[in-house]
């Protein structure tokens, strides 16, 4: 069983934080993603910097370009996993495009995660067609991402190539926009049901703790992303920002 699995087998109800991995530099992220873990985060996603993240709203594009004026590579985000491995069992996924991490190998990328303690990764422009076509077959959980326009038969194969979980993405557009959350993700949620026993996180528009909570009574997981990457980009000069930040997240769950 992954840790993932575990993670989920033992929490009904898990709270996934985004930062983006670099941002405002690597030895930062490493000390947000423990004291994220330490306020409540069961898994961090840590977003890998690219120049077209055309999934990705204002916020997390403008977190993503300042990150890569360090010039930091995938071996350095391996590093950063490895680091905080060192002192916690949180779980960690990536999330990135196709571009850097073919540029990377995946096959290479899958042996090193999984000795570096990643135990996921999202790619966010990877279909399950194309995801097949590669011949690739991961040992990393494969997340892949479903949304409310998606038709019945794309649900049925999402649900076929995921592990992990299944990430649904409760707006159409980009992130950091403002979701609906009643309106959009019950329905969604009851017909993943259908494909898939695997966790359900939602994602895209979860923007406080009420947020929070209305995920909660459909899924098992909510995905914070832009409102904490924000709080980043606002308080990155003051002292103890790791701290802050995890304090910051706590109170989406209550803690």
């Amino acid at each position: 069983m992954s840790r993932l699995s575990e993670i989920f087998k033992r929490n009904s109800r898990c709270f996934i934080p985004f930062v983006t991995a670099g941002h405002p530099d690597l030895e930062t992220t490493t000390r947000m993603v423990l004291s994220l873990a330490a306020h409540g985060a069961h898994v961090v996603e840590l977003g890998i910097p690219f120049s077209d993240p055309i999934a990705d709203g204002p916020v997390i594009q403008k977190s993503s370009f300042e990150a890569l004026q360090h010039g930091y590579t995938l071996d350095d985000y391996l590093g950063l996993v490895r680091e905080v491995r060192r002192h916690s069992d949180v779980g960690m996924i990536f999330m990135s495009y196709l571009n850097p991490l073919y540029n990377f190998g995946l096959d290479r990328l899958d042996k090193e995660g999984c000795a570096a303690g990643l135990d996921g990764v999202l790619i966010s422009d990877l279909t399950p067609e194309a995801y097949e076509r590669l011949g690739t077959r991961l040992l990393l959980d494969t997340i892949f991402l479903a949304a409310p326009t998606s038709s019945d038969d794309r649900l049925k194969k999402i649900c076929a190539h995921s592990r992990g979980f299944v990430y649904l993405v409760a707006r159409t557009g980009v992130t950091g926009g403002r979701t609906d959350i009643d309106a959009l993700v019950p329905d969604t949620v009851a017909r993943l049901r259908r494909y898939t026993e695997l966790p359900i996180c939602v994602g895209f528009g979860i923007t406080s703790a009420e947020d929070v909570r209305r995920v909660w009574k459909h899924a098992e997981g909510a995905i914070v992303g832009s409102a904490i990457v924000r709080f980043i980009q606002e308080h990155q000069s003051e002292p103890d920002l790791a701290e802050k930040v995890g304090e910051y997240a706590g109170t989406f769950v209550g803690r």
